[in-house]
């Protein structure tokens, strides 16, 4: 029996006050709720003062505000991923800003953080609050409006508009958050003996200064290439805070002496912009960047003048202009880094070798799945300590078979004899570490390794064809043209550019690496290390996913089946950081015996991975 027209109505109505529930009300009590329970877990300082507070607050509030009344108005309906309004919303704020209700929402989070003074809720819930609204539009929405409504695009605001609140206020605010901490533990002082024989000069503070001048009054020198200086501010800032956050520099400063005017603003400077965040300078990269947009030779001697200034005030070393150089150029030079990515993805992708040995055949891209066990195993047992070398066996075998259970149970076929899916590795890890004597600690140790397994997986998944993207742009996408690839095969999508979805996991992964490492660096709790990675590696699959297109996924309920494992992964993350108390990470210690048992897993994984019978149609014995 059919449901009637009203009975419909009401069940799509009752959906649509559940959903509003949920992330109007029950979200928001949950994100206060984990920042209660893990503010003795985050030991950074808590930020900000009552008036800054009540000016984001009130910013966010806004942004919130007129987001939801331009929804309604203008496109018809409410701000509900799952029932989005019919029509594109072109003006009003979002002539201004593309996505006001998720900035609204992050900035509210920010003030009730600072308002109740929570380290935990500033350094640990707001960011990942953000990340996580940056891959629900990357990874559903965009993807989502581009199906609705085509080549569509919402308007740009003026040029000015985007430089202030895409470039030059993102990166004032992550430095000052930097600044903030002062100087971390563990930070790599990078003078060099030639830094002690410079001269000190205090007068090119004049000129080093000159910087804040040029950076507020871009809009008005850079007029004709504000939009490019708009881009590559925000390369840089990809490049360098995560190098700032997780890979800290301090700049030891030199004695000054004196008590003129330009040695006094030296002296204020320094009280007020400790020596941390130093490499690469980020003075260097602005000159560069705005020389580069107003263009001419004078741009081009300022900015060499604001370089050497750096280091005849004492502010800077020699190795922090010359990578604030390198990350200048490298900003300037982002398409053709792209592009030399892109063709080298390409290239692996078509790179399928195999020799035949009677009836067994080996593949050549079992290398990179071997190598990344080597490494993750090796991690490991050097984090863990040599006296657990049982367990590192017992949860590494465990992860082979979890690995193989779990694609045959998802991704199965007669097609697909032999799959490995990485989330069964996850959880069969997760499960067998709870039999061991430190559960926290080798699941920890595992999550510091885990980002080199998958990335050098990913490199395997190129060769293979398997997570591959869907088609995109020939400037972005890669094409397929072995005919032994699952693209080729099973997709039948030979020679169309595809989103190369293995490589934005692989530069996901390097990131996840160096958060996880600075981590136990600074000997954080096993359980914050855990659950990171977890909410870590959520967010990036939930993105990477919008762009996969492998036919055999399945969908539930408008996303991927891997989207709903990531937001479960996200979930469970945030439980475990919030439920679970540990120790703090030990010191590593590096073992003869731990490497072996390294290099014996790697050795089977690249059989697993790369040998196979292709002849045969028994289950596990055909790799393709």
């Amino acid at each position: 029996m059919r449901p009637r027209g009203g009975e419909l109505a009401l069940s799509g109505a009752a959906a649509r006050l559940a959903y509003a529930l949920l992330f109007c009300a029950l979200l928001p009590a949950l994100l206060v709720l984990w920042a209660r329970a893990t503010a003795d877990v985050i030991a950074l300082p808590a930020y900000g003062s009552p008036t800054l507070a009540l000016l984001l607050a009130t910013a966010g509030a806004l942004l919130m505000l007129m987001g939801m009344g331009a929804l309604w108005r203008h496109g018809g309906g409410l701000p509900m991923n799952a029932f989005p309004p019919p029509r594109l919303v072109k003006s009003g704020i979002y002539s201004v800003t593309p996505h006001p209700i998720y900035t609204g929402f992050c900035l509210l989070a920010v003030a009730v953080a600072m308002a109740a003074r929570s380290g935990s809720g500033l350094w640990l819930v707001c960011p990942v609050l953000a990340l996580g609204c940056a891959s629900l539009v990357l990874g559903y929405e965009r993807p989502d409006l581009e199906r609705r409504f085509g080549d569509a695009r919402l308007p740009s605001p003026p040029e000015w508009v985007r430089y202030y609140l895409l470039a030059l206020l993102p990166w004032v605010a992550l430095y000052e958050i930097g600044a903030s901490l002062g100087v971390p533990p563990h930070s790599w002082d990078t003078s060099l003996r030639l830094d002690a024989q410079l001269p000190l000069w205090p007068w090119t503070e004049s000129i080093y200064a000159s910087i804040y001048l040029a950076a507020l009054l871009a809009p008005l020198v850079a007029r004709r290439g504000l939009r490019t200086l708009t881009a590559r501010a925000g390369v840089a800032m990809a490049l360098v805070f995560p190098i700032y956050f997780f890979c800290p520099t301090i700049a030891p400063r030199h004695l000054m002496t004196g008590d003129g005017v330009w040695a006094g603003l030296i002296q204020l400077e320094r009280a007020m912009d400790p020596p941390s965040q130093a490499l690469p300078s980020f003075h260097v990269i602005w000159a560069f960047l705005i020389a580069a947009a107003i263009g001419g030779w004078p741009a081009r001697v300022w900015a060499l003048l604001v370089s050497l200034s750096c280091l005849t005030n004492g502010m800077h070393t020699v190795a922090d202009v010359a990578s604030g150089a390198a990350a200048a150029l490298f900003a300037m030079r982002a398409p053709a880094v792209w592009e030399r990515l892109r063709t080298a993805c390409e290239r692996i992708a078509n790179s399928w070798r195999e020799w035949r040995f009677g009836p067994i055949r080996i593949i050549n891209h079992g290398i990179y799945g071997g190598t990344g066990a080597f490494l993750v195993v090796a991690i490991t047992g050097t984090l863990a300590g040599p006296e657990h070398t049982g367990a590192l066996v017992v949860t590494g075998a465990a992860a082979l078979a979890g690995a193989g259970l779990w694609a045959q149970l998802v991704e199965g076929s007669p097609r697909l004899l032999r799959p490995f899916g990485f989330y069964g590795g996850l959880f069969a890890v997760m499960a067998a570490s709870l039999l061991t004597s430190a559960p926290m600690l080798i699941m920890a140790a595992y999550c510091v390794g885990a980002p080199w397994l998958q990335s050098f997986g990913r490199l395997r998944c190129l060769v293979q064809g398997c997570c591959h993207g869907r088609p995109a742009g020939a400037a972005i996408g890669i094409r397929y043209v072995n005919a032994r690839s699952r693209v080729c095969r099973l997709a039948d999508l030979t020679g169309v550019p595809l989103h190369p979805t293995p490589l934005y996991s692989i530069l996901w992964n390097v990131v996840i690496a160096m958060v996880m490492t600075r981590l136990w660096m600074v000997h954080a709790p096993l359980s914050l290390i855990g659950g990171l990675y977890l909410i870590l590696t959520g967010i990036g699959r939930f993105c990477e996913e919008g762009y996969r297109g492998e036919p055999q996924t399945p969908i539930l309920a408008g996303l991927r089946l891997y989207q709903w494992i990531a937001i479960g992964t996200v979930v469970g993350g945030a439980a475990v950081t919030a439920l679970v108390r540990s120790g703090a990470a030990p010191a590593a210690n590096f073992s003869w015996p731990v490497l072996g048992i390294a290099a014996a897993f790697g050795a089977l994984s690249t059989v697993l991975l790369g040998v196979d019978g292709p002849e045969s149609s028994r289950r596990f014995a055909r790799l393709t």
